[in-house]
């Protein structure tokens, strides 16, 4: 898909309240971007039923055993690889589970790469290489929603049947894009014309958050709001994982310790094994007759 006069878009208009903004003093432009950054959690609780929508379907994707791949180019695409790299230590999901693919590979993390995203048969090819099926989700993520590389990967994510959601801040073509579901955040115009690792990089950190969150909280990753199925890979989260015991148990820090250390670590099976009174075979076996919920684990 090409526009001949990308001017028209939100994202790559110029926005009058920045105008001059060469001219101000350093607290001055912190003070016009702070307050253009004010309006992106708005904007996002505007397609609050779109994102809830393309949750839903994540959630029923994971519960086949299907996966979920974020798929994007430049700071969108960097934007979905740090979701899904984020996945396994909040919330205990295997690596497979959320997959962030960006055009131009490992190397445009941290460089940019912005001539790979010209060509949507490399975004075909992306989701061939995962082997995508009718029980994955791919959400695509573009700011302008042109973007080639990720248009290719959402049509042909479509044809294999898995769930489509597309994330743009472009009003002008969120209805352009044949998928599931849309979620069209509209920032406005950015403080820099055209510079949409800004409020439209900013909105798109806020829904992809979302979806990730409210899909792992569905699947019971998380009791109260307590992480339960942290992954303790450092002293930081091996304190939270004592934490968390502390808090749920009443025990102290150091039988905590022992109980977690008895649960190889897990903190939802630690859980588990005080309340129920159980060994940690015992814990996991309540834990897969209760859909991994805690919460009805422990009821």
């Amino acid at each position: 898909m090409k526009m001949k006069n990308r001017s028209t878009l939100t994202t790559e208009q110029r926005n009058p309240r920045s105008r001059n903004i060469d001219a101000l003093s350093s607290l001055e432009i912190v003070d016009i971007i702070n307050t253009e950054d004010s309006l992106v959690a708005g904007a996002v609780g505007k397609e609050r039923k779109t994102i809830s929508a393309a949750a839903d379907l994540i959630t029923g994707r994971f519960r086949r055993g299907g996966r979920l791949f974020y798929v994007g180019a430049g700071t969108s695409g960097r934007l979905g690889v740090l979701d899904a790299s984020e996945c396994p230590p909040t919330f205990g999901s295997s690596p497979s589970m959320v997959q962030g693919i960006i055009a131009g590979g490992r190397r445009a993390l941290v460089r940019a790469a912005e001539g790979a995203e010209d060509h949507a048969s490399d975004g075909r090819d992306a989701i061939n290489a995962k082997k995508v099926t009718d029980r994955d989700a791919v959400v695509g993520i573009a700011a302008c929603g042109l973007t080639p590389y990720v248009l290719g990967a959402l049509k042909r994510a479509k044809r294999l049947g898995a769930a489509t959601v597309m994330v743009t801040c472009n009003p002008q073509t969120a209805s352009l894009v044949s998928v599931d579901v849309t979620i069209n955040p509209v920032v406005g115009p950015e403080v820099v014309a055209g510079s949409t690792r800004m409020k439209a990089g900013t909105a798109t950190k806020l829904v992809l958050n979302t979806l990730t969150t409210v899909a792992m909280i569905r699947l019971g990753k998380v009791y109260d709001n307590l992480m339960v199925d942290l992954v303790t890979t450092c002293d930081k989260l091996r304190d939270r994982s004592e934490r968390i015991v502390m808090e749920l148990t009443g025990l102290t820090r150091r039988q905590s310790a022992k109980l977690l250390a008895d649960a190889g670590g897990g903190v939802k099976l630690a859980i588990v094994m005080h309340f129920c009174g159980v060994n940690r075979t015992g814990a996991k076996k309540i834990l897969k007759e209760s859909d991994n919920s805690l919460r009805k684990a422990i009821s």
